[in-house]
């Protein structure tokens, strides 16, 4: 959720993964201290946790619409449950909340439960051993498919069972600027962008034009999440749903993931999208005429006059079936917690039609419920401007869940830097080598 990683963005959510620490080491004793005094609670052995309860602590992203409903969802528990009270707390600062939770893993310091776990870094918790096997408990299984549906399985780990709850996710789609469209001569209310050819032309115009620098600028930095803002969504379109893995190997060396690169590298190599990192929000300020991103950018972008369409198709696939990336967050629920029976009913009560409801009303994020837009129609009547998203929410296709997924992810990134941003080296040999090389590192021992 992150989840391309635009300056708005990092100051919506400062947890995402942009702040510094010194080292990991650093890191654990920053996540020691915050806990210091803050037992997880309980005694006993690992085998009796699952069953043990009392009170627990807990971990919510330090954005300030998801502090807000974390206060609000701990004081309703603690106020029902005198004798299992969660104390809770935002993340620790570190250089990212992934690199918080590996070293607290580390330090034996992890929360029993955390609500920013990103889906692409829990293969690598469970290796460390740092996550309890949700689907342990004998109602888990059972309540993460009926509250999350079919696409519940796409966060099943390698075992077959979940490591991680389905919690939230913020479906990306493309925002564009009405009125620099209306400026380039483009229909700001039905713009031509669903096809390939249709958005380069489009592009191209804007930039023509001169009503903006850019037609769009995702991030061009080189971190393993980036894939997730500018490749990903548009695989995850083009081929109505294909994972970066399939059967441990990379999906990517095919016609599908040509096009989606060649598209890419025209943007690129046309000059429709900025090569450099950049500091301040391109699309805010209206240096760019679009931006890939989640419904977290609605309150962000109040002052652009924008719309949004689902992301490009080569040939123009219906919105109504087109797939993207859901930036989603889960929830992880960790070893060291004693208290482990209290933390699944914490976990269960926080994704409760009605939190989830509240969750939806302060924060306007997705929860990965099934039937989303008819459980909360008042809501959607209520803002029509999420409508689209809370749509897009139930064709998404997110990072595979493994222990090297960050590696491969790595290594899509590297082709993707080389071959597509600067166009370096012939592209069907670059994807084959990124294709081969995403199946080495996704198999790994």
């Amino acid at each position: 959720m992150m989840r391309a990683i635009t300056r708005a963005r990092i100051q919506l959510d400062k947890s995402a993964r942009k702040r510094t620490l010194a080292t990991a080491v650093a890191v654990a004793g920053v996540a020691a201290m915050a806990l210091s005094g803050c037992s997880n609670g309980g005694s006993g052995s690992a085998s009796s946790a699952l069953t043990s309860h009392g009170p627990i602590t807990i971990w919510y992203s330090n954005n300030a619409q998801e502090v807000t409903w974390g206060k609000a969802m701990v004081n309703d528990w603690n106020a029902a449950h005198p004798n299992e009270k969660i104390t809770g707390q935002e993340v620790p600062a570190g250089k990212s909340t992934e690199e918080v939770i590996g070293a607290a893993i580390t330090a034996g310091t992890t929360p029993c439960l955390v609500f920013n776990n990103l889906p692409a870094a829990t293969g690598q918790f469970q290796k460390q051993g740092g996550l309890v096997d949700l689907s342990k408990f004998p109602d888990a299984n059972q309540y993460i498919t009926s509250r999350t549906g079919s696409s519940a399985d796409q966060y099943k780990s390698p075992d077959g069972d979940f490591y991680q709850m389905p919690w939230k996710s913020n479906p990306v789609m493309i925002f564009y600027n009405k009125d620099i469209f209306k400026k380039a001569g483009l229909d700001p209310n039905n713009p031509k962008l669903s096809t390939y050819a249709d958005f380069l032309a489009a592009a191209q115009k804007i930039k023509s034009s001169g009503a903006a620098k850019y037609a769009i600028y995702p991030s061009p930095t080189s971190e393993f999440f980036q894939p997730n803002f500018d490749f990903l969504p548009l695989y995850a379109a083009e081929t109505n749903g294909t994972s970066l893995i399939k059967d441990n190997k990379a999906t990517i060396d095919s016609q599908a993931g040509m096009d989606v690169a060649q598209f890419w590298k025209t943007i690129y190599s046309e000059g429709l999208a900025g090569k450099e990192p950049v500091q301040d929000d391109v699309f805010a300020s209206g240096e760019a005429a679009m931006a890939i991103v989640g419904p977290w950018a609605i309150p962000v972008y109040n002052k652009v006059n924008w719309g949004e369409v689902a992301v490009p198709t080569k040939d123009g696939t219906p919105a109504s079936q087109t797939y993207t990336f859901p930036d989603a967050k889960n929830i992880g629920m960790y070893t060291s917690c004693k208290n482990q029976g209290t933390a699944w009913d914490v976990l269960k009560f926080a994704t409760s039609q009605d939190e989830d409801g509240k969750l939806l009303q302060t924060t306007g994020q997705m929860p990965l419920r099934n039937n989303l837009q008819s459980v909360y129609s008042d809501y959607f009547a209520q803002h029509p401007a999420y409508k689209d998203f809370a749509s897009q929410a139930a064709r998404t296709v997110d990072d595979p869940t493994g222990p090297n997924t960050i590696a491969a992810l790595q290594d899509l990134r590297n082709f993707y830097t080389k071959a597509v941003i600067s166009g370096q080296g012939d592209l069907s040999s670059e994807l084959k080598q990124a294709s081969d090389s995403i199946t080495q590192a996704w198999s790994a021992k």
